[in-house]
């Protein structure tokens, strides 16, 4: 018999919950996204000077992490309103009282 199979004594292993989020999740990322995108605007407009310094990375970055801050507040919120209209597959702890 393996460790991995449960005996006929033992009940199936079930993690214990875990804890509410209570990081205001939604304010710290919409907050660092809105200074991706301000760098985004401000590198848009130099970006001949990006061009001559070798550095577009730099615009490519903040491109990126504008719309992975965006895309994160989307799954964020969608996940909250599931969690409040009482969906069976949402993450409940999405419902902290603070955010």
């Amino acid at each position: 018999m393996s460790l991995a199979e449960p005996t006929s004594s033992q009940a199936p292993y079930t993690p214990p919950p875990l804890p509410p989020v209570r990081a205001n999740l939604p304010h710290i990322v919409l907050r660092i996204t809105g200074i991706w995108f301000v760098v985004l605007v401000i590198l848009l407009f130099r970006i001949p000077s990006l061009r001559a310094e070798d550095s577009m990375i730099w615009l490519w970055t903040a491109a990126a992490g504008t719309f992975l801050g965006g895309l994160g507040v989307g799954i964020y919120s969608w996940q909250r309103s599931a969690a409040r209209r009482g969906h069976r597959s949402a993450q409940q702890l999405a419902l902290d009282e603070r955010a």
